[in-house]
């Protein structure tokens, strides 16, 4: 995969339209002088979170002995659960927060930026290619400041797009992960029976 492509699919498992909403709930109850400044605060949080793990990937994959088919399959697996959801959404929301209360890394940077399916498909980027980790941190970077500018001017998005465009929106994106996961599982499946064919 390119650089580009990997922005793209980045991009769309950070699903920043589709937090829109609960992001804009949370900042609701927040001083509005203080809204900005939280949001900065738990977007580098979230940047912070995806660089550590794009960086220790590898190493956490050595440590469990994983082979990179079975984390291409893992992954295709996750990402096609979290489309699905993009897809058919379930009611409720995800805070938890007491109005007024302000957020710290919960909920905004984990899991709502940083979930487990960024962090697996940061791991599977490391260790697929771990010679090309600049390529992956300029793709990461790319796809969090794309992510970061819908999620700071929320109020024009939400005003523009209302609230059935963006249930139009997420959707639409879940339709491309899905294929992203199903392209990801036949990789590794591809790949695992070609070394089990050579051996």
């Amino acid at each position: 995969m390119d650089i580009f492509s990997v922005a793209v699919m980045l991009f769309l498992i950070m699903d920043p339209l589709g937090n829109l909403p609960i992001f804009a709930s949370i900042l609701r109850h927040i001083d509005p002088k203080k809204r900005r400044q939280v949001l900065i605060r738990e977007l580098l949080f979230a940047l912070v979170i995806m660089l550590s793990f794009l960086f220790a990937g590898e190493a956490i994959l050595n440590f469990l002995n994983l082979r990179s088919e079975s984390v291409s399959i893992a992954g295709g697996i996750i990402l096609f659960l979290i489309a699905i959801k993009m897809i058919f959404p379930s009611p409720g929301g995800v805070a938890g927060l007491a109005a007024g209360e302000e957020p710290f890394i919960v909920p905004m940077a984990i899991p709502l930026m940083a979930g487990p399916s960024i962090l697996a498909a940061l791991i599977l980027l490391a260790h697929t290619d771990s010679d090309r980790m600049g390529d992956w941190t300029i793709a990461l970077v790319s796809a969090w400041a794309m992510s970061a500018v819908i999620l700071m001017f929320y109020k024009l998005f939400t005003r523009i797009l209302g609230e059935k465009g963006l249930i139009a929106v997420e959707r639409l994106m879940g339709m491309v992960l899905v294929m992203i996961a199903v392209q990801m599982l036949l990789d590794g499946i591809s790949n695992y029976l070609k070394t089990a064919a050579a051996i």
